[in-house]
């Protein structure tokens, strides 16, 4: 043996936060009128009483203890304190339908359910389809659990009160005991589990450290938009602990104002959210400014960012605003949209050609985009299927027999439909079932959407293919004015607009106006349901 084979597991982070940034601090909102302030000594403790008082409860190597939570201070706890001692920490979203939560909880075979107090109301009337789960915990600064319609109820301040602040974790886990597990957001179907392992956290959370990647630092002040059930908010929280960084928690309920307050008051320095929250912070900030001059970086994901709210940032505020790409099943960094030495030299609008790209694949991950002749080539134009590998990217399905679609080979097929640009840039041009097929030739709804998206006049746009007697299917554009414009905005500018930017054949037929485009349960654009609701739709010729 070479070198030590010391194991890659998550109690390395809590003893780092302890011995070295234990005064560093962790501010949690909880409440539209309170906000925790802690420091990494206080949280540590809280964190070893969690894991006591779940431990008296049953909690064992292997047990699935999940959570339903926003994003505070409890939430982080249970992040480590399930993991590091043993058990499997199952993050879920809490915008899920009724029937994905039921199968979600007993498909995982949650024993113990962590639940924020104001979310009770979505759990309550699913509590008798409850297979597996044995303690239900309420989280909440009151104690009010003779109010809550859940049986046998704990209250998660009680039994930290009792609980023990020296607990010891397991010296002897394996780094490939699995840590997390979070589903992913269906759009058909039951949700897919993703279980991730201690060894797969703790290279994703190396990687955000990188300086070509996200560069966590000590120095420093993190908020995550993106929520802590949704692909472990991105990895921020693990690697915030990691370095040291200062942690904001935005809790529940926030608004676009609210973030802005949080932003100036804490003096954020990196955030990560989907376009639509960034889409709404731009619109507050032009109305009302707040001073945001720490911000030194934005990332965004989930889906492809319009060129126009790129350009707000980026040249409005002066604030960099970089894209990213993951999955659930990919923990998720994959690949980031920043940009390389030669590209200094780039003008204004090639620049911004880079920016709205998925980005380049960061260290320790291999991406290739292929179709029915392999490897496409970096040329930006030939079409192809995104295949991801590497050691944070899953192998498999938790417990579903859905893996043999998705990993071929040794590698994850996305199904998400993309080009390699001349650098190797990744652009998403769709996703396989999203893809407009019209008289033999693809057509990019994700492009026509960013696109419309750069109007002034619009706020929202997604694109879906409508059936069509002759060439197959044909685009139709489905578009949100910014409220300002929706009695100004018209079919023709819009059309007009497209026409100077792309072939014919790629112009949609027609432009449906909408009050809000359909979205997922973590924000992304809904085509399956504005499919449903226009497949009777036709173009009068």
């Amino acid at each position: 043996m070479h070198m030590m084979d010391t194991p890659l597991v998550l109690t390395s982070f809590l003893n780092r936060a302890e011995r070295f940034f234990h005064a560093k601090k962790i501010y949690s909102r909880t409440s539209p009128t309170t906000i925790h302030e802690f420091t990494y000594k206080d949280y540590v403790k809280r964190t070893r009483q969690l894991a006591d008082a779940l431990t008296k409860l049953g909690m064992e190597r292997g047990t699935k203890v999940g959570t339903f939570a926003w994003n505070h201070h409890r939430h982080l706890e249970a992040y480590f304190a399930v993991p590091c001692a043993g058990a499997v920490l199952h993050m879920i979203n809490i915008r899920l339908a009724p029937e994905h939560l039921v199968y979600v909880i007993n498909h995982a075979e949650d024993e113990i359910l962590l639940i924020d107090d104001n979310l009770v109301p979505l759990i309550a009337p699913i509590v008798s389809q409850l297979k597996t789960v044995k303690h239900f915990i309420v989280m909440g600064d009151a104690n009010i659990l003779e109010t809550i319609p859940l049986p046998n109820a704990l209250s998660y301040e009680a039994l930290l009160k009792e609980a023990n602040d020296c607990f010891t974790f397991p010296e002897d886990l394996d780094e490939n005991t699995p840590a997390g597990m979070c589903y992913t957001s269906a759009t058909t179907g039951m949700p897919k589990g993703v279980v991730y392992t201690h060894r797969s956290i703790v290279l994703h959370s190396m990687a955000a450290g990188l300086s070509d990647s996200i560069a966590i630092g000590e120095a420093d002040v993190v908020l995550p938009v993106v929520p802590m059930f949704h692909a472990n908010a991105w990895g921020f929280p693990f690697a915030s602990v990691l370095f040291g960084a200062t942690q904001v928690l935005p809790g529940p309920m926030f608004t676009p104002q609210l973030l802005l307050d949080l932003f100036e008051t804490y003096k954020v320095t990196l955030t990560a959210g989907v376009p639509t929250i960034w889409l709404g912070v731009l619109q507050e900030q032009r109305k009302n400014s707040r001073d945001l001059s720490s911000l030194r970086l934005i990332v965004c994901g989930g889906s492809a960012s319009p060129q126009g709210l790129v350009r707000g940032f980026e040249q409005e505020l002066k604030i960099p605003y970089i894209t990213g790409y993951g999955m659930t099943e990919t923990s998720p960094l994959v690949s980031l949209s920043t940009y390389l030495t030669h590209m200094q030299d780039y003008t204004l609008n090639e620049k911004m050609d880079v920016r709205i790209t998925q980005g380049i694949t960061v260290p320790l991950i291999e991406t290739r985009v292929v179709n029915e002749n392999g490897e496409v080539p970096w040329d930006s134009k030939t079409m192809g299927e995104l295949t991801i590998r590497g050691p944070w990217v899953a192998g498999e399905y938790y417990n579903d027999e859905r893996t043999s679609e998705a990993f071929k080979d040794g590698w994850l097929y996305t199904g998400d439909i993309a080009v390699m640009t001349t650098d190797g840039y990744i652009k998403i041009t769709d996703r396989t079932k999203d893809l407009i097929k019209s008289g033999g030739e693809w057509i990019s709804s994700v492009e026509l959407e960013n696109a419309l998206m750069s109007h002034p006049k619009v706020f929202e746009a997604a694109v879906i293919a409508i059936p069509h007697e002759k060439w197959i299917e044909r685009p139709l554009a489905c578009v949100v004015p910014r409220p300002e414009y929706k009695d100004t905005i018209t079919k023709a500018e819009l059309l007009t607009d497209l026409e100077n930017q792309f072939l014919k054949t790629w112009i949609p037929d027609d432009v449906v106006f909408l009050d809000e485009v359909p979205k997922t349960s973590v924000g992304k654009f809904l085509k399956a349901k504005l499919r449903e609701d226009l497949k009777d739709y036709r173009v009068e010729v």
